[in-house]
């Protein structure tokens, strides 16, 4: 990272803890808004946001690793997430998961070289009635098969 943009960060998470607070309860706020800017918390954001909260940087990671929607490592422009439920399982999630698989060219847990697509589980979306189900970035889709989980991996590509 270059110094600018460590400057850049820095006074961004300094505006951050003006807005939330830089008390303990204001980390989870701080970082939500660097995951939603950045795509992730780098490790100098981290360092950072410890030092404006006067908080041990493995405390920051603490809280990074524990919520699957932050992350330490920059990922696709867009997250694909498929639920990994019991009755996603039962209502046809595996057909659903080796489509998407094959249809993007990689497997869960990683990047489409073109950093487009992050493949990922999600352990539930709330949505048992309805499942497979999959989230894109911040849309739900419910009712998958594979060849509609295909076509919505061809709206964003």
């Amino acid at each position: 990272m270059l110094e600018y943009e460590k400057n850049s960060l820095t006074e961004e998470i300094e505006n951050l803890v003006k807005q939330y607070g830089s008390d303990r309860p204001a980390l989870l706020q701080i970082l939500q808004s660097v995951q939603r800017k950045h795509k992730y918390v780098s490790d100098f954001a981290q360092q950072e946001i410890a030092r404006l909260l006067n908080i041990h940087p493995v405390e920051v990671y603490s809280v990074i690793s524990f919520y699957s929607f932050i992350c330490s490592v920059p990922k696709g422009r867009n997250i694909v997430r498929l639920c990994r439920t019991i009755s996603c399982d039962m209502a046809g999630k595996e057909n659903v998961e080796s489509a998407v698989k094959r249809e993007l060219g990689i497997n869960f847990g990683e990047t489409t070289s073109d950093k487009r697509i992050t493949l990922e589980y999600t352990n539930c979306l709330g949505m048992c009635d309805q499942g497979p189900a999959m989230l894109v970035n911040d849309q739900v889709y419910t009712h998958l098969n594979p060849e509609t989980a295909v076509n919505i991996l061809n709206g964003i590509k």
